[in-house]
């Protein structure tokens, strides 16, 4: 891309009359990157807060005309990069497209803008005796088109799936093959089956903004749970233990609707900051939710405790008390803002085999201790995702170091448990070298190859996923 000049940003703005343009530098400071602390930005040239597919795609045929990058972001919640800002881009806003434009409870089906926060979503359909699955953590803040865009799974996912599962069709701003940039196609369907052509949906699932901009998506629901569920808990002195009970339960046949591991540190962050009254008195806690109704969900829940005390817990029970399960979930969700009052916090996302869960926690806890850094660990441990947390104190650049070199090789030990560089998070920027070492040299080409094709200017987020990869 060229550099931006004022009379560039000038005609921008005479290109979008009405458009809420942003060029204070504050402003643009604060939407020109993510959550990932630790992953660079550029400096936004502008920032544009799109209230329509309409401005959308006038925005894009201004940026392509001007050779101006253009990097969309939601609520900004990512945690890879992938929505920082590249030098001279123009910041794309969808948070302001938040509207749920058809809830079809005939066919479990809604249309959403990218904007609608998830747990909004979720509110919303309740009201139909309907249920959207994909919960991230981030639920409360993250919106529907980040999610999409880094293909978010969640607590749910071990027994439901990720947001690739519940996308039937979506909306995007595209260049390339499709005709001019600033075209508006539709993907994908309505019905439940459709196999008409390639799945260019699910390509742009995961995409990170790479191919095009996503301006609606549409999503397939699911009907309400019947009953509240159940919830197991147990408690580990060793939380390798705790990694083997979760590989037990992948053994015996068991999928509970999430299975979920807390290590003490990620505990005491949190009670020290919300104050629950967790006090977890072990090294590591696996939460269990079971949502199987009547007597089987009974049996369900009585099995995993007793696969927990079989695999060493030092206690496992069923709860009885909503209040305290409600906060132990909570919890969980709360780990990471709580790390982070403690200090910079870089986050991993390696998803390994379940049966290889308690070989990578060692393999973690050997990793901290031998770069000396600290990591606490939550996880989806249920389907193998896990999320080390390196901390460093603020200000001290030998334990940033520590820790990123800790960070990489956290990401080989992933790649030689035949597992992944990223689970949910996507690549964005913190995994790009991640991904090159985990994927074969062909496969790479074809995926550089499909970004050539639909994006043939480079204009859509450039830089992320597979830019920079020194073989091309």
């Amino acid at each position: 891309m060229c550099p931006i000049s004022s009379t560039q940003v000038d005609v921008l703005a005479a290109a979008l009359p009405g458009a809420r343009l942003i060029t204070d530098a504050d402003v643009l400071a604060g939407l020109g990157h993510d959550e990932a602390e630790w992953a660079p930005a550029g400096a936004p040239v502008a920032a544009l807060r799109a209230r329509s597919s309409d401005e959308v795609a006038r925005a894009v045929a201004a940026c392509a005309e001007l050779r101006i990058p253009v990097v969309p972001r939601g609520a900004g919640t990512g945690l890879s990069g992938g929505a920082n800002a590249v030098d001279g881009c123009l910041v794309l806003d969808l948070s302001a497209m938040d509207a749920v434009v058809e809830i079809d409870a005939e066919n479990m089906v809604a249309v959403v803008q990218p904007g609608v926060v998830n747990d909004d979503l979720k509110k919303a359909v309740a009201e139909h005796g309907l249920w959207y699955p994909p919960d991230p953590a981030s639920a409360p803040w993250s919106t529907i088109g980040g999610n999409v865009a880094t293909n978010a799974g969640g607590l749910c996912c071990l027994k439901y799936g990720v947001t690739r599962d519940y996308v039937l069709g979506l909306q995007a701003v595209v260049g390339g093959p499709a005709g001019a940039y600033g075209t508006r196609v539709d993907l994908g369907r309505r019905t439940t089956k459709g196999v008409a052509g390639y799945d260019l949906t699910g390509l742009f699932v995961g995409s990170e903004g790479t191919l095009g901009v996503v301006t609606e998506v549409t999503l397939r629901l699911r009907p309400a749970r019947r009953d509240a569920p159940r919830t197991v808990v147990g408690a580990f002195d060793d939380i390798v233990a705790a990694g083997r009970a979760v590989a037990a339960a992948t053994s015996r046949g068991l999928v509970p609707a999430a299975l979920e591991l807390l290590d003490r540190a990620c505990l005491e962050a949190v009670e020290e900051w919300k104050h629950l009254g967790i006090h977890p008195g072990a090294e590591a806690l696996l939460l269990a939710s079971v949502d199987t109704p009547g007597p089987s969900g009974d049996d369900e829940a009585a099995a995993l405790a007793a696969i927990f005390r079989d695999a060493g817990a030092a206690w496992a029970e069923q709860s009885t008390d909503p209040v305290e399960a409600d906060a132990l979930f909570e919890a969980r969700r709360l780990a990471y803002p709580a790390l982070e009052r403690l200090g910079p916090v870089l986050t991993e996302d390696v998803c390994v085999p379940r049966s290889s869960v308690p070989a990578m926690l060692a393999r973690t806890e050997e990793i901290g201790r031998r770069h000396g850094v600290r990591i606490a660990t939550i996880a989806h441990a249920g389907d193998g995702n896990l999320h080390p947390l390196l901390i460093t104190p603020p200000g001290d650049d030998a334990a940033r170091a520590a820790a990123q070199a800790a960070f990489e090789e956290l990401l080989r030990a992933a790649i030689d448990l035949r597992g992944t560089v990223t689970g949910e998070h996507g690549v964005g920027l913190l995994k790009r070298g991640g991904m090159q070492r985990e994927l074969p040299l062909g496969v790479r080409a074809m995926q550089h190859a499909v970004k050539r094709a639909l994006d043939p200017l480079d204009l859509f987020n450039p830089g992320k996923v597979i830019g920079d990869d020194p073989d091309f």
